[in-house]
């Protein structure tokens, strides 16, 4: 049985993490909890499952959905793989969301401090269940040092978000006061000394954790590692705190990461279809190595524990959603293939893939679809004409989009079950179910460690990598491939993927094939900026993407990413102010 959330009724919150709740939240209690009757052995599991329920979010309405803890508009809208979508570009429509894919956001966008604000709140949830743990003995709650190691993992997960996201963030633990907050400089630490106690925070926490839990959802020793794994992948690219450039890659912290990713091993595999991925049977499956567990049907208000984080994103068509979050053209002619059914590196975007064009009647019309496809095009983009996942009423439909106009015709299909299954809840929030959010799955510990071998660059270790990165093709391989809709005897497009070969095997080559699977297996999950910034490419990629996108893509036209800028997002106004200017504004924005 899953975790379950904390009910939403019971807000303590406000009165125990000094984040102010209230703000966005207009549900009444039904029952006031405080720090004497909720920091004891019987009820202290209140704080930490309310602290497992702060992977969702701590709000449950519109700010949720416009400052995602999926990352959709930050780590994906802000890179090549995705448009805003929705019904346009102007701030009304998605709030400031326009703004990170054209790079003009600043201290006062809201979204910005909304986005810092809820991270904080999180991981004051983290800080106030363990000021709570500290005081219960083991006498009293015979697991009380693996909830506190659960509490570490779960609060190094916010820290780390805060450090991607916005670089310079005041860093502390439980033991500093609420009254406190305001005088923690965010400059104190460098992102490297922070990636760093966030990794140590991990590796204790595994120390303590068991192999397994009594309850879906809690995390064990394995998620703590494959945690630090990542962290230390981030802090082995060295950059500089000006510039942000790369200046070295650590080949001691990247093996780190190689022992950290191998003891996964055995313990987790791939599904053996990709698009098991997407369904609820499969969610807590042996590729599941770090969720937040969502709910159908739980007793909770609007039909339950959604992914509100996502809600706005679902097309038209059967979900009557709002559209957002649409694949860019150039990612999906990222997944053309050559005659070895290999990546096109440097002219996949030479030629588009599947531009609609419309015939005499007004219907859609697919064309350059000649040429070969990995098959995971199919299974993340919604193509007009293309089969729907089960959906039996029609193939998806160039009338899914909200504004083509502006956006094109293709949605994404990731991140939902298929709308006639009963899985799937009726009416608002458009497209919901209880399908989980993957934070860690086991296909992105396999690129992690076959990453950091390239980048340690001895030929055992690449020739490795090459075996993880055709290991994860041949899952795409051997997935069921789309069916043409009106004819499922027939492919929906003429899919070709292939093995890299033992010849021309360098490092350089590996690393770009290790990069371009890495976007091709994790599209849209919102973690493709992330991945531009930590190689010290994102200036050079983003900038070739928008010369190339702004004629198809008016709102494009003079769009520039600004190196040693745009890598982080800017410390927010308000939590300047908060700080009583104590605050130092990230490198190329304009000081406070």
């Amino acid at each position: 049985m899953k975790l379950k959330y904390i009910p939403f009724t019971i807000l303590f919150a406000a009165l125990t993490t000094g984040c102010n709740e209230s703000r966005f939240l207009d549900i009444t209690p039904s029952a006031t909890l405080n720090g004497d009757n909720v920091a004891t052995a019987e009820n202290v599991h209140l704080l930490t499952t309310a602290a497992y329920s702060a992977l969702g979010g701590v709000t449950k309405d519109n700010s949720l959905c416009l400052s995602p803890m999926t990352n959709w508009t930050y780590g994906s809208v802000r890179s090549d793989d995705a448009y805003k979508g929705g019904g346009g570009t102007t701030d009304g429509d998605g709030g400031n969301m326009h703004r990170y894919e054209i790079f003009t956001v600043d201290a006062t966008v809201g979204n910005v401090d909304s986005k810092w604000f809820q991270l904080y709140c999180c991981l004051q949830r983290c800080n106030t269940a363990l000021k709570a743990l500290n005081n219960i003995s083991e006498s009293q709650l015979p697991d009380v040092e693996v909830q506190k190691a659960e509490m570490r993992v779960l609060r190094a997960h916010f820290f780390f978000e805060l450090s991607r996201l916005f670089n310079q963030i005041p860093y502390f633990d439980e033991s500093v006061e609420i009254d406190q907050y305001d005088r923690i400089s965010n400059v104190q630490y460098t992102r490297d000394e922070i990636l760093g106690m966030i990794a140590e925070d991990l590796l204790q926490a595994a120390d303590v954790l068991p192999e397994s839990q009594p309850e879906i959802g809690r995390v064990n020793r394995y998620v703590a590692w494959a945690y630090a794994a990542k962290v230390k992948l981030y802090q082995a690219y060295e950059q500089d705190p000006e510039t942000h450039r790369v200046v070295n890659v650590n080949t001691t912290l990247m093996r780190e990461v190689v022992d950290l990713c191998n003891r996964l091993e055995g313990h987790y595999d791939l599904l053996d279809d990709f698009q098991q991925l997407d369904l609820i049977e499969y969610e807590n499956g042996r590729e599941s190595v770090f969720a937040i567990q969502f709910s159908l049907n739980d007793g909770t208000i609007d039909g339950g524990r959604f992914n509100w984080s996502n809600l706005l994103n679902a097309p038209k068509g059967p979900y009557n959603g709002d559209g957002f979050f649409l694949p860019s053209q150039n990612l999906i002619n990222a997944y053309q293939t050559d005659a070895n059914g290999l990546p096109l590196f440097d002219t996949f975007n030479d030629r588009d893939y599947d531009v609609i064009a419309f015939d005499a009647d007004g219907n859609a019309v697919n064309t350059q679809v000649e040429g070969t496809v990995d098959p995971r095009l199919d299974f993340i983009v919604g193509r007009p004409n293309i089969t729907w996942k089960t959906y039996p009423e029609t193939a998806c439909l160039s009338s899914w989009v909200r504004d083509a106009g502006t956006y094109g015709y293709h949605c994404t299909k990731r991140f939902y079950i298929s709308p006639e299954s009963d899985q799937m809840y009726q009416g608002w929030p458009w497209g919901a179910s209880g399908l989980n959010w993957q934070i860690i799955r086991y296909a992105h510990v396999l690129l992690w460690k076959a990453e950091a071998l390239i980048e340690i660059g001895e030929p055992a270790g690449l020739d490795e990598a090459r075996d993880i990165i055709n290991r994860i093709r041949r899952r795409a391989m051997t997935s069921e491939y789309v069916k043409d809709f009106n004819d499922p005897s027939k492919d929906a497009a003429n899919y070709l993927i292939g093995e890299y070969p033992v010849e021309g095997w360098t490092q350089d080559y590996a690393r770009q094939a290790l990069r371009f699977e890495t976007r091709l297996e994790c599209a849209m999950e919102g973690e493709r900026f992330f991945d531009l910034v930590r190689w010290g490419i994102a200036a050079e990629t983003m900038n070739a993407y928008f010369a190339q996108e702004q004629s198809k893509r008016a709102y494009y036209q003079g769009v520039n990413f600004t190196a040693g800028r745009d890598e982080y997002l800017p410390v927010p106004l308000p939590q300047y102010n908060f700080s009583n200017g104590l605050y130092v504004q990230n490198p190329g924005y304009a000081p406070f």
